[in-house]
């Protein structure tokens, strides 16, 4: 396993629990520590806004079949607080709005919604009524929307480290700071090299998010996987307000609250990278239109302080598509890579690339076949 986010950590599990494997996972800093432990915890399962205005509806058409990873994604959560001994998950679904005040906006969320609801996505929707009796908070001049029930959250501080100790209780190897440098094959195993020495494996899987291109480029393969820099901002805990995942229509938001009461606001606007250390950092030209959006779409916002703001790396497609199953030219090395949304998706694609490195499901499985490395080339 090369990689100690939220993937990597199921992916362990699964492996150790499921298939009474010899794990060794191996993470180049600290666990849950990138783009698992950074994201603001949202379960999505409508299709995101921002691509299907620049892209139309022939991408999203093309991006449809994701949904269903997406929802057995969301489903999976559902189970995990009690299979992984983990209240802490704060897993929850109590639904998620995309909101509409313009005509156009609602125009665009009727012919999105028709997409959703030919893969099997419950989603409704709502005039302004409608909307406003489910949602009180949001604005008034909210003129209708969408509401898919079975959007919602949990705690991306916790995921990833539940399923690592989980995954250590059945038997699995963690080491941390430890880089991969390279691979390169050994008759009908893999030499993994390590800054710690090599390891010798039948079977690898690439979990290593926005680097998985990296690490796919020592077997010669060219990836189109991207590393984005994106931030998020929190504010101070209010009293309950917001039950459900909120969405603007009209571009990047996801705004919800936590269990604690902190309104996280996001949506995917870009971080910079600082030019001397090259990590990223909080852009103020997308701190100001994003916290706008929030406060347009639930006006109680502008009286919250906000606590901080942060920054990281995501990993992305250009096609938003997931990219799952063996690398070509390269046998038992496999990679769990879903791109954007990876943190809803992540624990069901992760059981499922456990099962096809453990010999268990087969790569022309129709759930992933249209996702494999060689189908997207």
């Amino acid at each position: 396993m090369i990689g100690g986010g939220l993937a990597g950590c199921a992916v362990a599990y699964h492996l150790a629990r499921d298939g009474g494997a010899d794990v060794l996972l191996l993470e180049r800093g600290e666990l849950n520590a990138a783009a698992s432990g950074n994201n603001s915890g949202s379960f999505h399962a409508q299709i995101p806004v921002e691509p299907f205005l620049n892209q139309g509806e022939g991408w999203a058409r093309r991006f449809a079949p994701t949904l269903h990873l997406m929802m057995a994604g969301i489903a999976r959560w559902m189970e995990l607080p009690a299979e992984l001994a983990a209240p802490e998950l704060e897993v929850t679904a109590k639904g998620g709005l995309m909101v509409a005040r313009r005509p156009a906006e609602l125009a665009m969320l009727r012919r999105k919604s028709a997409i959703e609801r030919q893969q099997g996505l419950e989603v409704r929707l709502l005039d302004r009524g409608e909307l406003l009796a489910l949602a009180p908070y949001l604005a008034p001049d909210s003129i209708g929307g969408t509401y898919c029930p079975i959007e919602g959250k949990a705690n991306p501080l916790m995921a990833a480290f539940a399923f690592a100790r989980a995954a250590q209780r059945h038997g699995a190897r963690i080491l941390g700071r430890t880089r991969t440098i390279g691979m390169t094959r050994d008759g009908d195993a893999w030499l993994v090299a390590t800054d710690a020495g090599v390891v010798r494996a039948r079977r690898v899987v690439n979990c290593a998010g926005a680097a998985a291109g990296e690490v796919a480029s020592w077997l010669g393969l060219d990836l189109a996987v991207e590393a984005h820099p994106i931030q998020v901002t929190v504010t101070e805990r209010v009293a309950p307000l917001v039950p459900h995942l909120v969405y603007s229509a009209a571009d990047r938001l996801s705004l919800k609250q936590t269990a604690q009461g902190s309104v996280i606001i996001g949506g995917g606007w870009p971080a910079r990278l600082h030019p001397v250390t090259g990590l990223p950092v909080v852009s103020e030209e997308s701190l100001i239109p994003n916290l706008r959006l929030a406060i347009a779409a639930v006006p109680a916002v502008a009286r919250m302080r906000v606590v901080r703001s942060w920054a990281a790396i995501v990993n992305g497609t250009q096609d938003w598509r997931p990219i799952l199953g063996e690398l070509p030219g390269a046998a038992g090395v496999f990679l769990c890579f879903f791109p954007w949304m990876g943190f809803t998706a992540g624990p069901h694609v992760a059981r499922v690339i456990a099962e096809l490195a453990l010999g268990r499901r087969r790569a022309d499985d129709p759930e992933i076949a249209g996702f494999a490395p060689g189908a997207l080339a």
